[in-house]
């Protein structure tokens, strides 16, 4: 399972699992994710959860800007719309830090080398 680690001044301050389906992050009490920051949107970006089609037990990750005021950003460049996350992206919601760290996908390009080799 995904997780998105969230990071203060480069230390990690929380670690939240990504579910399969959607967790939404934002500034509302419904948020999964709530962010109490005035630059936060009430219901700011989501990260959906889908079955890789290739690879039924795998799954990919996307991230979706829901027209946030403050923007949401991947590896410093601001979205909008939907963007798939890789391992070790870097997320910012407003001026929030996150990390999105996903295991599965790193073994998964392993094996996409190894067999590209042979």
């Amino acid at each position: 399972m995904a997780q998105l680690i969230q990071l203060i001044d480069d230390v990690v301050a929380n670690k939240f699992d990504v579910p399969q389906g959607s967790l939404h992050l934002g500034r509302h009490p419904g948020s999964d994710i709530q962010l109490d920051d005035g630059a936060v949107s009430a219901r700011h970006a989501r990260i959906i959860a889908e079955t890789n089609a290739d690879f039924p037990q795998f799954r990919e990750y996307y991230l979706e800007d829901l027209h946030s005021t403050n923007g949401t950003f991947v590896n410093g460049q601001k979205i909008s719309g939907r963007r798939r996350l890789h391992h070790n992206d870097t997320l910012r919601i407003a001026w929030n830090e996150f990390k999105f760290v996903d295991h599965e996908e790193q073994n998964l390009d392993r094996t996409v080398h190894m067999l590209a080799d042979q």
